[in-house]
């Protein structure tokens, strides 16, 4: 990998990883994404700092470098692909992402899937799976890589994550809620399980149980921004603007500059002024 000891010893310095005399292929494929970005100038220091938002932006995250594709955006700046969009985290912000590598791919009626390897570890095949999901034409061999990880070790929580969300993209909602619940079922402290489990309810018309999921991910993670904005969306849906305004605050209290928040505070606006006639024609 063309990486010096000298470096090695900085990073570990930094807290990009951890000090180790060996590495697994999971930790090379981190090392690898560290050294393409201090290669394009990025200090340490915003690596780290970045990381620690990621983690803060999106719960049941792990490890950002791996569960979501980083790049830079300038020395100082660098951003996360991840479920579709980009984002940076430092700032909160929605990025415009522009990436050459990211084209459109037309469906085919048949879609080849390259033979997997078989002496894989668990964590190698989840790693390889989630390097896999950058790039749409290679979905169909992440889907595999999540299967195999599954065979392996039924009750992986993330494989089910990653795996539901490749079918929910796909809008097969009976196959992305079976591997949400798994993900539920084999860790019900999974914060992001029950957001995705919410979605798919919510997408498929099911709001009370929508709201449900959605209340508990917000009971595991307090400042999960992202579900008390789903949260406030199912409660307008059901005409039920006091239950949603509660969330709508709370999202903007967590998001205050990002394109979501200017929604949530139109939402809040409305509300009030909505409420506020309400009493006084009652009156």
């Amino acid at each position: 990998m063309r990486i010096t000891a000298q470096q090695l010893n900085g990073w570990e310095k930094a807290g990009l990883i951890r000090a180790s005399e060996s590495y697994s292929f999971v930790e090379l494929l981190q090392l690898k994404k560290v050294r393409d970005l201090r290669a394009k100038k990025v200090r340490s220091a915003v690596i780290r700092e970045s990381m620690q938002a990621m983690l803060k932006q999106v719960s049941g995250m792990e490890n950002p470098l791996l569960e979501a594709s980083a790049f830079s955006m300038s020395t100082r700046r660098i951003a996360f692909r991840h479920r579709g969009t980009a984002v940076e985290p430092i700032a909160g912000q929605y990025v415009m992402d522009f990436a050459p590598e990211q084209r459109v791919v037309a469906t085919r009626s048949a879609t080849k899937v390259r033979e997997l390897p078989t002496a894989e570890t668990v964590g190698e095949l989840f790693a390889r799976g989630v390097s896999l999901e950058d790039d749409p034409a290679s979905h169909a061999e992440a889907i595999e890589c999540y299967k195999r990880v599954l065979q392996m070790e039924p009750a992986h929580a993330a494989a089910h994550i990653n795996l539901g969300t490749l079918y929910y993209n796909r809008q097969d909602h009976n196959l992305a809620e079976k591997h949400y619940r798994a993900a539920v079922l084999a860790d019900p402290r999974y914060a992001l399980a029950y957001f995705d489990l919410g979605n798919v309810l919510d997408e498929t018309g099911r709001m009370q149980e929508a709201i449900n999921s959605y209340k508990m991910a917000i009971q595991l993670a307090p400042t999960y921004a992202d579900a008390h904005y789903n949260l406030a969306l199912a409660y307008e849906k059901l005409r039920q603007p006091r239950s949603a305004l509660r969330h709508w605050k709370a999202y903007v209290r967590l998001d205050t500059v990002g394109p979501w928040a200017v929604h949530a505070k139109a939402q809040i606006a409305r509300i009030l002024e909505t409420e506020k006639l309400q009493v006084v024609y009652r009156r």
